[in-house]
């Protein structure tokens, strides 16, 4: 119950309360103030004085409404004394009606069952129209006549007020249905956020060391490739100048490899993004795999050059590294395109080759060598909300395409 409820009830339980004082005592005073043009003598006097004193003793034995709202023989008793009252102390003045009409208002409260009810709201209502036809008893057929014609007219409006209260009954009792089952939803729904809290935690570790296996890979993996390959071409040299080039080449591997792998484990942007915007990162990467591994790689970009948001970069570029080191190790091309194109809300990374293809449908999702190969390529573009599809046939080369949406930097 709310506070405004409670506020009501305390009304009503205050009404009911001093209420049948009040309008006793309303109806005294006005019987009192008009005894002698209504009332035929002293007789009459006397005896509204003693039914008004036996009125006061029944409202104190009734007492305080609070811990009894709901019927019992009790309240039947007293409604049935005080009606019987009211309707002797309205026969010797219509104004005592006004202490009558408190019949109206706990015949629920009051009387068992509906059919009580309506019994004891009919009989307050003779008792208020004989008053308002002039009083009890009747004089003439025409007092009769309006005496009738109030009497239906106060259960027509009772029985209206009665359907619109119990239809505010019915609604409120829907609406406290209606709450509780909100209250239980609420209640769900909270075992189920801490639920789905443990999921995403759980989610959140796995994804994130699937992250840093995947930036191993693309960096340490990839670095370390590189530099056995450079070191085999040292073991097998003509001259001295020709290992120190390729020695040098390893030595700065390794240390390009070793800063990636600092970054991925603070889940930082590639070095190759830190003093330059992903077009030219492309093309340096581009440019140095084609001279490490001597096959023609050409690099392009259309449509209008932007800044990237420093994820959408990252991603794109360990696509593209991955892809060229699947090309070195897989393909035998003896070309390689590299696309960037900037549309109007999306980014297209398109990365071809010459090489010897393979059964697209037939992809493992781990390359026999233990990388991540193509599945690895597809997650990073789907945790940003874009694609990665590929096309090749055995013998015709490979075609591998990844769109993202164009997000700017911020």
């Amino acid at each position: 119950m709310t506070a405004s409820d409670a506020a009501i009830e305390r009304r009503w339980d205050q009404f009911h309360t001093w209420g049948p004082y009040g309008l006793l005592a309303i109806g005294t005073f006005l019987s009192a103030a008009t005894a002698g043009e209504v009332m035929s003598g002293p007789g009459e006097w006397y005896a509204a004085a003693a039914l008004v004193a036996v009125a006061l003793c029944l409202q104190l034995w009734h007492g305080p409404r609070r811990g009894r709202r709901t019927p019992s023989r009790r309240g039947v008793l007293y409604y049935a004394v005080r009606w019987a009252l009211a309707f002797a102390l309205t026969w010797l003045n219509p104004f005592f009606a006004f202490y009558a009409v408190v019949g109206y208002f706990d015949s629920d409260e009051l009387l068992p069952g509906t059919r009580w009810q309506r019994l004891g709201l009919f009989a307050t209502s003779v008792v208020v129209a004989g008053s308002q036809s002039g009083g009890l008893p009747f004089r003439n057929g025409g007092q009769v006549a309006v005496f009738c014609g109030l009497l239906v007219a106060n259960n027509a409006l009772l029985m209206a007020v009665a359907h619109l209260t119990y239809q505010e009954e019915q609604r409120s009792r829907e609406r406290a249905e209606t709450i509780e089952a909100l209250r239980q939803a609420l209640d769900e729904n909270a075992a189920l956020h801490s639920q789905l809290l443990v999921q995403a935690r759980e989610a959140g570790v796995a994804d994130e060391r699937r992250r840093l296996a995947a930036e191993i890979h693309d960096t340490i993996a990839q670095g370390l490739t590189g530099i056995i390959a450079q070191l085999q071409v040292v073991a097998n040299a003509p001259d001295l100048e020709v290992a120190r080039r390729h020695l040098g080449r390893a030595s700065d591997l390794a240390r390009h490899s070793l800063g990636e792998a600092r970054r991925s484990v603070h889940n930082l942007a590639p070095v190759a993004l830190e003093n330059a915007g992903l077009p030219q990162a492309l093309r340096e990467t581009v440019a140095e795999w084609g001279e490490r591994t001597g096959v023609r790689a050409e690099f392009t970009v259309t449509g209008t050059a932007e800044e990237l948001h420093d994820e959408v970069a990252a991603t794109l570029l360990r696509i593209a590294q991955e892809a060229l080191s699947n090309a070195a190790r897989h393909a035998g091309a003896d070309r390689v395109g590299v696309t960037l194109s900037y549309l109007v809300d999306e980014v297209a990374l398109d990365i071809r080759d010459d090489g010897r293809g393979f059964d697209a449908g037939c992809v493992p999702e781990r390359t026999s060598t233990g990388g991540f190969g193509l599945d690895g390529m597809r997650a990073r573009a789907e945790r940003i909300a874009g694609a990665l599809t590929v096309e090749s046939e055995p013998g015709h080369g490979t075609a591998l395409s990844a769109r993202v949406p164009l997000v700017r930097h911020e």
